[in-house]
Formats: structure tokens, C-alpha cells, sequence
């Protein structure tokens, strides 16, 4: 049973873009349901209610909601399928309105295609594993850190591949040179996955397709099981939707 939530608690639409293979469903649920946690495992006290969108689910009413959180998926973000125009469509209203956006992977990458990015697969190849990316905010992600890098699983083959009009380049590296973005106080989205744990990266990556050399598997497999900074993401979000901004 859950505790009682403080009247100031913020409520979050989760937007779940996909659903898990029957083999690890019983364990992580759905992308949502992984999202949760993580905000749990960060002490973000928020109020959340899912919604499939592969399924057509939504509120009636997103006015009931401090902000809204797109999920990944395994879908494409440009694809033509009905319920990524119908996504499409949704998140450009809400954009239109100045909703509090959250984005991670292939919500990152939506809400870019709705602002007018370019957003297609990427030259690199799949990103995958534990990556290392470099912060560029304003607001560290790791107050106490010597640099401003950090650390998170990822799992993609699209990408942001040109900033949005009016964004600002929050997070890069080499292999994603536009890894996080903001758009002043209402959008954040960020291409890997904070909420992903070892072993559900570890089975993601046993799924990989035969392109991905053995090689590479057994040196992304063996950085998995160092520390990541996906509960600081969390946290970050949590600054972001309240009000401090980045």
C-alpha cells in the first residue's frame, strides 16, 4: 500500500511508448513502469499515471498533469505508423501549450522531429551499453564531480541529428554529439536511458542484431556492471520540472 502523497506532489503523465517482450515483462512491466522506479530510487516524490500510446491510451485531459513524460520504444520516432503520427500529433500540441516536457531516447528524439529536427539512423551505428557523455549545463548533474561527465546506458540506432530551433545543447559526446537538449523551462529530453538497470541492458544487448561484432558485445557486456548516473538524471529532472531550471 502506498504512503500518503503531500498535497504539493507534482502529477506526471507517463507516456509509455512500447511494450517489453513477454520474456522480461513479468519483471520490468514497461518503460513506464522502469521510469517510476528510477524517480522512486531518487527520492522524486511525484504522482504518476501511465498511458499505452501504442494502444491509443491517453488521459482525456492532459490539464491534470505538472508535466508529461514520453518513454522510449523500440519504433522509429519519424516512422509512419498510425500511433507514432497520432504521438506526433499530441506532443506538438503540447508543445504548442508550453506543457513541461520529459523525453528519454526515442521521446527525445519525438519531441526533436516535432520541434523540427532532423532525426533519422545514425552513421554510427547502435549506441549501446554504459556511455560516457560529457554535461555541458549550467547545473551539474554531479555537484561534487572533479569533471562534467557522466555516465548512462543507452540503446538506440536513430538520432537527434541537428539541435532544435531554440534549444540548447545540454549533454554530447563523439559517438552522440546531441545527447541531452532544453528548451528554456519546459523541455528536457536526453537519449540514453536513465532508468535502465545492468541486466535489463545485458538482455537488450543479447538481442543485438549480427552486425554487432562478438568483440563489442563482450567489451560493452563488461562496462555494464560499472556505476551509471541515471539516478542524478532523475534528480536533474525533478530540478528542471520545479521550477530551478538548468
Amino acid at each position: 500500500m502506498r504512503s500518503p502523497i503531500p498535497d504539493s506532489t507534482l502529477n506526471v503523465c507517463i507516456l509509455d511508448n512500447d511494450n517489453l517482450d513477454p520474456a522480461v515483462a513479468d519483471t520490468y512491466v514497461s518503460y513506464g513502469a522502469m521510469t517510476e522506479k528510477m524517480f522512486a530510487a531518487a527520492g522524486v516524490p511525484w504522482r504518476f499515471e501511465r498511458f499505452n500510446t501504442t494502444r491509443g491510451e491517453y488521459p482525456d485531459s492532459f490539464d491534470a498533469y505538472d508535466a508529461v513524460l514520453l518513454t522510449g520504444s523500440k519504433a522509429d520516432s519519424f516512422s509512419d505508423e498510425p500511433w507514432v503520427r497520432t504521438l506526433r500529433e499530441r506532443t506538438t500540441e503540447l508543445l504548442r501549450q508550453r506543457k513541461k516536457l520529459l523525453g528519454i531516447c526515442f521521446g527525445h528524439q519525438l519531441i526533436a522531429h516535432c520541434l523540427g529536427a532532423d532525426v533519422g539512423r545514425a552513421t554510427q551505428g547502435w549506441g549501446m551499453g554504459r556511455m560516457n557523455y560529457e554535461w555541458l549545463g549550467a547545473t551539474p548533474l554531479k555537484p561534487a564531480a572533479v569533471d562534467a561527465s557522466l555516465n548512462l546506458l543507452a540503446s538506440h540506432q536513430d538520432q537527434v541529428r541537428s539541435l532544435p530551433e531554440g534549444a540548447t545543447l545540454l549533454a554530447r559526446s563523439a559517438f552522440c554529439p546531441i545527447a541531452a537538449y532544453s528548451v528554456d523551462d519546459h523541455v528536457f529530453c536526453i537519449q540514453p536511458h536513465p532508468e535502465f538497470v545492468e541486466d535489463y541492458s545485458a538482455w537488450i544487448l543479447s538481442k543485438r542484431p549480427e552486425s554487432v561484432s562478438a568483440d563489442r558485445r563482450a567489451s560493452v557486456r563488461a562496462d555494464m556492471a560499472l556505476p551509471h548516473d541515471g539516478l542524478g538524471v532523475a534528480r536533474f529532472m525533478r530540478t528542471f520540472i520545479e521550477g530551478a531550471g538548468t
